[in-house]
């Protein structure tokens, strides 16, 4: 029996060809996504094209445009075998990763994928990205099952965990790498999967949860910053929980006003999370004096989880918990193989 693939377009640079007479980049039509890529007639499964509305840059994405995203898998979930989201690279990460918070439970493979180049250039890295991206969403092991059951970016050969992945370069065909976890699969004469790699999914069935709560900020420590330019973003009015980008294992600077904004935010019901921004590694707090006091404070340390993935399961848990302790204790665990357990 033909596995059966959806396509789901949201835009980026894989949907574009170029206007042989003016150069401009435009979004093809997608029913005619055969005579741009004649090689998917190959392919012994059943595809089918949705795009979901105008095509955006991806710099527009925004949590209802990925509530909308999952709600179209969820609608379609019991009539395919596997989905591909064609995306733009630069928030392919922060999509790859709500989605992952929203569809837990999946059995069935979400890859996310796009193109440096568009698909309609000679040199396009956007044909085997989608081809194999394709193979991947319809693989099934010997007793029918699909082998990647979870949200995952492939891109140039490799296939990683959406929640871990973060874009490292703007103009590299490698422009994503998944820091803190091992590659789900990479491509090459075959497509070999790291079985210890792939998330098992305790869940019996799919739950979707698609509130996301979007009134969360994002703060990267910087030397000789001023407590005073960031007092209105830790305003409990305004914002529910703040990211913080902070040096190495998790420290910041032995600022005293900084020390206490944080503790006000903290005693009013705000939650704010404890990140690194290195790229590799994990947040230790209490391993240097200074990041002792964060957990004084009852600061969340992130361990190894990307920006991305703390920046959209925050926006998730607040926007589906009843308590601020209960967003505390879940961003603490592991829900989706998005880090480390604390």
């Amino acid at each position: 029996m033909e596995s059966k693939v959806l396509l789901i377009y949201t835009g980026g640079t894989i949907g574009m060809i170029e206007e042989p007479e003016t150069g401009v980049l435009t979004a093809f039509d997608f029913d005619h996504l055969s005579n741009q890529i004649p090689e998917l007639s190959r392919l012994n499964m059943e595809l089918k094209a949705v795009s979901l509305g105008m095509p955006i840059d991806s710099s527009d994405m925004n949590p209802e445009i990925w509530q909308d995203i999952a709600q179209l898998i969820v609608d379609n979930y019991e009539d395919y075998d596997g989905f591909v989201v064609l995306h733009g690279s630069d928030t392919m990460a922060f999509t790859a990763s709500a989605l992952s918070f929203m569809l837990q439970g999946l059995r069935k493979p979400v890859i996310l994928t796009g193109s440096q180049l568009p698909i309609g250039t000679i040199r396009t890295d956007g044909k085997e990205n989608l081809i194999t991206s394709i193979e991947i969403a319809a693989a099934k092991d010997n007793e029918g099952n699909a082998i990647v059951s979870e949200v995952a970016i492939y891109f140039e050969y490799s296939l990683y965990r959406g929640n871990r992945t973060t874009k490292v370069s703007a103009n590299a065909f490698e422009a994503f790498l998944s820091p803190n976890y091992p590659e789900l699969a990479v491509a090459g004469v075959d497509i070999r999967f790291d079985t210890n790699a792939l998330l098992k999914t305790r869940k019996r069935q799919l739950r979707f949860n698609p509130k996301m709560d979007d009134r969360v900020a994002l703060m990267k420590i910087f030397p000789g910053f001023s407590t005073k330019v960031y007092e209105r973003l830790f305003d409990i009015e305004q914002t529910r929980a703040v990211v913080i980008e902070s040096f190495g294992s998790g420290n910041v600077p032995n600022n005293s006003s900084f020390y206490d904004m944080i503790d006000n935010y903290i005693q009013d019901g705000g939650i704010v999370i404890n990140t690194t921004q290195c790229y590799t590694g994990n947040v230790e707090q209490g391993k240097y004096a200074n990041s002792t006091t964060f957990n004084k404070l009852g600061v969340v340390s992130g361990s190894d989880i990307t920006t991305e993935a703390a920046i959209t399961k925050i926006m998730y848990l607040l926007g589906n918990c009843t308590s601020t302790e209960e967003v505390k204790t879940l961003f603490a665990q592991s829900l989706v193989g998005e880090k480390n357990e604390s």
